[in-house]
């Protein structure tokens, strides 16, 4: 096969959810060769059965075949039994499958014939429920590269916005227990290596504040002056472009920021969900692979109705593409 780092492998997701019917329309609209090379990672009973209801003019053929005009590529993957592949169905074999062909994925990166992965959309409770601890792509990525879980981070982009998180999936009191500043500044480093790959040559990052106002010179708080200040300050003496602490509801209305680092997961989930909604892209950074995800989820309502959009997972295509 052509081995190029504009092969973008995509992961089925949760073969329950909708990711194997984005997937193969995504595979579809790129297979004419206008964009990035697509390798769906998954099993290929899946992909087949999606390719018979969105893409009935598709030939499937597995990654020995040389990218063609009307063929979808399959890395083929038997992680899920037939007997569990339930449409609309919360599973712990399908949440097993989901991990399986990340791991595949990253495999297939590591031997030099791909560039990077997107993950079609996940279901946390399918994971966990088969035995695997999994908060996030992020951590497993993490895993996955043998790197410390809190050296890659989440960069959600959509909306004109790009918002990483020095927390992400977890109980709200732990995720703020856990802030230090050397957590900070790691979130904010990371971020600053993922915007010059984008091809931001200096980029300016705004660290949201965690209190409101950011602890307001301690009037809510003396967290921003034990934490997120002291980040700022070492960011700002090791020659990053950094700024902040400031309350994030000031900060987002700055145009001149390319960055913006948030403290938990919904200070900057809703800012880019309220603007881009399904249209954004999930982008771990840090890690042994340049990976993105969907910014939505499963969909397991409509899940093997044939009606899903795959706006999402082509963008997060492009994005990967134009990084890798």
């Amino acid at each position: 096969m052509t081995k190029s780092p504009q092969t973008i492998a995509v992961t089925l997701g949760d073969p329950n959810g909708i990711g194997p019917e984005i997937a193969v329309k995504a595979a579809a609209h790129f297979a004419g060769g206008h964009g990035p090379d697509v390798v769906l990672a998954g099993d290929r009973y899946v992909v087949e059965h999606y390719a018979r209801m969105v893409a009935p003019d598709m030939t499937i053929a597995d990654t020995d075949a040389e990218p063609s005009p009307g063929v979808i590529r399959v890395l083929p993957i038997d992680a899920l039994p037939q007997a569990a592949f339930k449409p609309g169905t919360i599973d712990a074999d399908a949440g097993r499958a989901t991990v399986a062909y990340l791991a595949a994925a990253m495999a297939f990166v590591s031997q030099g014939k791909a560039g990077g992965i997107v993950g079609c959309p996940h279901n946390e409770t399918a994971i966990n429920a088969a035995g695997i601890a999994f908060s996030g792509y992020p951590g497993l990525i993490a895993e996955l590269s043998s790197v410390p879980e809190d050296s890659v981070f989440l960069m959600l982009v959509g909306g004109g916005l790009r918002i990483v998180h020095a927390t992400l999936h977890e109980q709200l009191s732990r995720a703020l227990g856990r802030l230090t500043p050397a957590l900070v500044e790691a979130a904010a480093k990371t971020a600053d290596t993922a915007l010059k790959q984008l091809g931001i040559v200096t980029p300016r990052i705004g660290i949201f504040g965690i209190n409101p106002h950011a602890g307001e010179n301690g009037l809510f708080g003396d967290d921003d002056e034990r934490i997120t200040a002291p980040a700022v300050a070492r960011l700002q003496a090791a020659g990053i472009q950094a700024e902040g602490p400031v309350g994030a509801d000031l900060m987002l209305g700055r145009k001149d920021i390319d960055c913006f680092v948030a403290m938990y997961h919904d200070q900057g989930h809703v800012p880019v969900k309220l603007l881009a909604g399904r249209t954004a892209s999930a982008l771990s950074i840090g890690g042994g692979a340049i990976f993105s995800s969907t910014g939505h989820g499963s969909a397991f309502d409509i899940a093997g109705q044939g009606v899903a959009d795959a706006e999402g997972v082509l963008r997060a295509i492009r994005l990967v593409a134009g990084i890798a």
